[in-house]
Formats: structure tokens, C-alpha cells, sequence
């Protein structure tokens, strides 16, 4: 009984810290979402309302999209996450399954160098991915934007620690059968560490979309600009930033990302707690 008594308020604790941290995290989304539907006389007002006295969202996000082509840089940022995904998973699997499964020389010294590149920010070598990227005259093009990310130190670690949880036997259960190594990654291990590619997936399209520093480099056109790149196109030096449509453009280039998040958060939590169990 008394061991009840002292859950119950640990219990109501964890769970007011939980909403007091996701409060803190929404406030800001909310506010941007308050802005994009303000006029330009509210933005800056005094008190603060969710609510705007005058209803201007449809002002603001038609001309999100009219003003600059956000369209075109949100087209431009599924086809550069889509292309980096697919890549990352090509070269992740089958590393991931030769770090877990395999045994040969030097392997933990690959796997530790994979851990050391995890603590490199991805900043540190934009300066020589440049010189690489001008020497292969890949800039200012899809490649440039691709290029510097098919390999994910993080992808090959989390997908390595979910390989690790497949028992050994059916490894050389399809060994048996006949399969090669590659064929037991691509029909064996990855459709049963689908819910950690899931997550990964989740990861490096967040990662991806939302990325500014190197697509800031890397390209010049305009056509070519992914969603944060694009959404400079409402800075004004002279007239000062439009933040009703900037907002409007923000919230628009954020919601794929919220309902991708939501229709994949089942497998995200289990992918990203599965590669703990071993």
C-alpha cells in the first residue's frame, strides 16, 4: 500500500514535467502559427493574443506561395531528401549488417572511427566537401546537395544496433538456403528492421528538409533552393522582413514534416528503442 501511495505522486510528477517540456517546445510553433494569420499591424502590438482581432490568414499564405515559388522549393526539397534516404539506405544496410554480423579484421576499429564521425559535426568539413564539390563540378546542382550526405555515420549505427537484436540463427539459417550476404540483407534483415529504417528515415528527412548551412554553399539558383533556402526570398533589406507570409511560408514548409511524424511515430518509437534490448 505505501509503495502505492509513493508511485501515484511520482506518476502525477513525470507526468507534469512531460507536459510542462512539451508546452515549452509547442510554444513556439504556436506562435508562429498565431503570426501567420495576424496583419501586419498586429505582429507587433503590445499584448499578446493567439487570435488576431482581424483575420488575416488567407491574405498571408496566398501570397507565401506568390510571392516566392514555395512550391518549387518544397518540390525541390522531396526530391533532394527522397534521393538522400534511398542512398543512405543502400550504403547504410548492408555496412550496418557487415559491422553486426560478419566477422573480419578490424572491425571494431570501423566501428569505433563510425562512432568517432557521429561526434563530428557535419560544419567541420563543409569547407573541403566545397573544394571537392568545385573540383567534380557538381555545385549549384541536385548532386551538391545530395553528394555530402549518402553517408550516415548515425544511420549505420542505429541500423547496426537494431541487426544486432536478430538472433544469429537465421543468419545462418539463409546461409544455408543459398542466399548471398547481400541477398540476406535486402530479404532478411532490412524487412525485419523495418521499424528502425522507419526511424532513421524519419531522421534524416527532418534533418534534411529543415538543413540551411551547406544548401546555403552549395547552390545559387533559385529553382534549385530547398524549403529553409527559399524562405530568405521574404527577407527584405530595405523594407524590413514580412512576417505574416514568412510565418505562412514556415508553417507550410513544417506541416509535411508533423504529419509524416505522426503517421510514422509508432514505428519511430520502435525503431529508435529497439536497438537498446541487446
Amino acid at each position: 500500500m505505501s509503495t502505492h501511495r509513493f508511485a501515484q505522486p511520482c506518476t502525477i510528477l513525470r507526468h507534469a514535467a512531460l507536459l510542462f517540456t512539451g508546452a515549452l517546445i509547442l510554444i513556439p510553433f504556436a506562435w508562429m502559427l498565431s503570426l501567420s494569420i495576424n496583419p501586419p499591424g498586429e505582429i507587433f502590438r503590445a499584448s499578446f493574443s493567439f487570435w488576431p482581432q482581424h483575420f488575416y490568414g488567407i491574405e498571408n499564405y496566398t501570397q507565401a506561395i506568390a510571392k516566392a515559388p514555395l512550391l518549387r522549393f518544397m518540390l525541390n526539397g522531396v526530391i533532394v531528401c527522397t534521393a538522400i534516404l534511398a542512398l543512405q539506405i543502400a550504403v547504410c544496410a548492408p555496412a550496418a549488417y557487415a559491422l553486426a554480423k560478419l566477422h573480419f579484421p578490424a572491425r571494431d576499429l570501423l566501428f569505433a572511427l563510425v562512432l568517432i564521425a557521429l561526434l563530428l559535426p557535419h560544419e567541420v568539413l563543409s569547407l573541403p566537401l566545397f573544394i571537392l564539390g568545385y573540383k567534380l563540378g557538381i555545385l549549384n546542382t541536385y548532386a551538391a546537395l545530395i553528394f555530402p550526405y549518402v553517408v550516415s555515420p548515425f544511420g549505420i549505427f542505429l541500423i547496426r544496433q537494431f541487426f544486432k537484436t536478430i538472433p544469429d540463427d537465421v543468419v545462418h539459417a539463409a546461409r544455408l538456403d543459398g542466399l548471398s550476404e547481400l541477398a540476406i540483407v535486402w530479404k532478411i534483415m532490412v524487412p525485419m528492421a523495418l521499424p528502425a529504417i522507419i526511424a532513421f528515415g524519419i531522421f534524416s528527412v527532418v534533418g534534411h528538409w529543415n538543413s540551411l548551412f551547406w544548401p546555403l554553399i552549395a547552390v545559387r539558383d533559385q529553382s534549385l533552393m530547398p524549403p529553409p533556402l527559399g524562405i530568405m526570398a521574404f527577407r527584405n533589406e530595405e523594407a524590413g522582413n514580412d512576417y505574416g507570409p514568412l510565418m505562412a511560408a514556415a508553417t507550410i514548409v513544417v506541416l509535411p514534416l508533423i504529419i509524416a511524424f505522426l503517421a510514422a511515430q509508432r514505428w519511430f518509437v520502435e525503431g529508435t528503442t529497439g536497438g537498446a534490448i541487446k
